[in-house]
């Protein structure tokens, strides 16, 4: 017979390899599963220029119907992303980008220009990677959780060849 090792061990000590082993076996669980979202997958500029005009667009829509006017075209340039954090939400990667951009607004009679307007934008790309999605958080919800609302944003999003 083959002598057990394990049975020669007094039970305290059994119970701490017991307990050594499940530590272990959960970091090693644990680090495998990491949620961290990779940042070389991040949107470009192109991405980030659509986002904006559609956050712009969302507020001028309203004001420009509330006004009977005609809606400004936009003109965004110099965007300079200040930070990118990766996030995750709703299971999917997300990347939250602030930074700044300049702004020319075309009126039928006059142009306005702005510059070093600042932004802060929820990017999420959808899990088959073709589209992107503009994130708000909704502001009504009174759940301790934050509800987003997410709009498809449009466009060309083919990388260039």
């Amino acid at each position: 017979m083959i002598p057990n090792l394990y049975s020669s061990l007094s039970f305290q000590k059994q119970d701490l390899i017991k307990g050594l082993l499940v530590i272990f076996c959960s970091l090693v669980l644990t680090a495998c599963q990491s949620n961290t979202v990779p940042l070389e997958f991040a949107p470009d500029g192109k991405i980030v220029e659509q986002a904006i005009a559609l956050q712009l667009s969302q507020r001028l829509t309203p004001l420009s119907e509330q006004l009977n006017t005609q809606k400004p075209k936009l003109d965004i340039s110099n965007i300079n992303v200040k930070k990118i954090a990766p996030v995750t939400i709703s299971n999917l990667p997300s990347y939250h980008l602030t930074g700044t951009y300049n702004l020319k607004l075309i009126l039928p009679r006059q142009e306005v220009k702005q510059k070093r307007n600042k932004f802060d934008v929820y990017l999420q790309r959808q899990a088959e990677g073709k589209t992107w999605r503009l994130l708000s958080k909704d502001n009504k919800s009174s759940n301790q959780e934050a509800v987003w609302k997410s709009y498809v944003i449009m466009g060309d999003l083919r990388p260039n060849n």
